[in-house]
């Protein structure tokens, strides 16, 4: 007889080591989708409207183009909420700490090679990190990466789905970096067919590790945070 899964033994996950795992993991795959070639990839969908930034204003770096779009992200989710959320103001030193770290590792991606089919192994890659690293964000019950927060808690205010606010969230952020690429430089930069694939594709595909994940694991989760969280 099939054991249920809400009989299994779920092994105990700490939300601090998922939400860890989340910032290292997310950022270093950001630069390593940018790195596979926006004529293959291009840049994930959460962190094209900084690149535009970055590229078409060049008078900051992606690391802070990044945190000052998460900021933005932080202000609109409590204006949204019509209220101010103390935990939201951790989710932008996370957020500091993920765009940091985005410089970081572009010091070293130049490292690695770049031969066509390795791009391709690059996007694949960075693809499915990125969908592990938001489904454990999304678990870790810890204010989270901005970019990963917003999608998530826009579906809490409003009530949709997750995967349907993800992919429209990302779907907005392609546009605006279409527009400000085109103005600015004169042409589409930061974005390929795997961008695109990517934006219409990663909610479903998180939904799917997340369920994964609880199969598997229970996430347990400081006193002080204790909340409901979870969206996918």
């Amino acid at each position: 007889m099939e054991e249920k899964p809400s009989a299994r033994r779920l092994r105990p996950f700490r939300g601090e080591l998922a939400l860890a795992i989340t910032v290292v993991i997310d950022s270093f795959s950001v630069v390593l989708m940018l790195y596979s070639g926006s004529g293959i990839s291009g840049i994930s969908a959460i962190s094209s409207v900084p690149y535009a930034f970055s590229v078409s204003l060049p008078f900051f770096t992606l690391g802070t183009w990044t945190y000052l779009f998460q900021a933005a992200l932080v202000i609109t989710l409590m204006v949204l909420r019509r209220r101010f959320v103390p935990a939201y103001l951790f989710s932008f030193v996370v957020g500091f700490v993920f765009g940091e770290l985005l410089d970081v590792f572009e010091l070293f991606i130049g490292l690695l090679p770049t031969a066509l089919a390795l791009r391709v192994v690059y996007f694949v890659v960075s693809y499915l990190l990125i969908c592990v690293g938001i489904a454990l964000s999304n678990r870790c019950g810890l204010p989270i990466i901005p970019t990963d927060l917003f999608p998530r808690d826009l579906a809490a205010i409003t009530g949709w789905p997750y995967p349907r606010v993800k992919i429209g969230f990302d779907a907005g952020c392609l546009v605006v970096t279409v527009g400000m690429t085109l103005f600015f430089m004169g042409r589409v930069m930061g974005i390929g067919m795997g961008t695109v694939l990517a934006a219409l594709t990663m909610g479903k595909v998180i939904g799917l590790v997340g369920q994964w994940l609880d199969r598997h694991f229970t996430f347990t989760t400081p006193r002080l945070f204790r909340r409901r969280t979870r969206a996918s």
